[in-house]
Parts: C-alpha cells; structure tokens; sequence
C-alpha cells in the first residue's frame, strides 16, 4: 500500500462531523416514530434479526462476540429486551448453560421500523451523491476501518 500523507484532522474531523450528523439524524428519527431504545440493544436487535435471516443460533454470546462487547453488559441488554416484549429465550439443545433469543413479532416488528429508518437517514445522507462515490465512499471508509484493526 502507498504511503499518503494527509493531515490526521482532516480525516478526523470529517469522519468526527459525519458520525456526529449521522448519530444525531438517526436520534431524531427514531425519536420521531416513538423507538426509545439505546443503541446497544438496536444492535443487538440486529445480531439476532441476522441468526434468524441465516437459520444460525444466537445465544448472549454471540451478540457479545458480533458487538465486541463484555458478556455482562449484552446480559444486561438482553434483559431489558425480554422485559420489553422484543425478544424471547428458549433453551438450547447444543448448550444446556445457554438459551437462544429470537425476536418476538414485536421484535420484528421494531426491526422493521429501524431498518426503515436507518434507509430513510441513508437516502438523505446520501443525496446528491452518484452511484459510483457512494460505493467509493462506501469501499474508503471499509478500507480505513480495516487500516485502524492492525
């Protein structure tokens, strides 16, 4: 790879506004269709919309594997999704010491909702952007986010 030199705030800051926009749109619209749920237990949502999509198992585990989180805090996540109604536990054939989550249809039903929502946000992040720099950008911020892994 060739070595480029660009000034660190320049990549910084614009990767620092961007997130901060996107963050702050995607707060607002979920505020605006009444999800009131923190940002972990959307990802996790995620996690396990993505086992069922694929027929796999999810297990607290593997949420706390996919989101690089500590085991404790996705046990915390998964409690408050229970307790809302989004997901449920069923025992595990593999492993008797863990349970499987999936969605309840009103998990499906949220997962649907932020989906829409994150495409809406996308749409209007995108706008008056071409096809070609959107995968442009797109492949950029992969190859920076692999670059930041090592």
């Amino acid at each position: 790879m060739s070595e480029t030199h660009v000034p660190e705030t320049s990549v910084g800051e614009s990767l620092h506004r961007l997130l901060h926009a996107y963050k702050r749109a995607m707060r607002q619209a979920y505020q605006e269709v009444n999800l009131t749920l923190a940002v972990s237990h959307i990802r996790s949502l995620k996690v396990i919309n993505h086992a069922r999509e694929k027929n796999t198992i999810c297990t607290a585990q593997v949420i706390a594997e996919r989101l690089q989180r500590d085991k404790a805090q996705i046990t915390r996540v998964v409690k408050d999704l229970l307790e809302e109604g989004l997901i449920e536990k069923r025992d595990n054939p593999e492993d008797r010491r863990s349970q499987l989550l999936l969605l309840t249809q009103k998990g499906v039903d949220a997962y649907k909702t932020i989906k829409e929502v994150e495409a809406l946000a996308g749409t209007r992040m995108a706008q008056g952007l071409n096809a070609d720099e959107i995968r442009e950008f797109v492949k950029l911020a992969n190859a920076m986010a692999e670059n930041l892994k090592h």
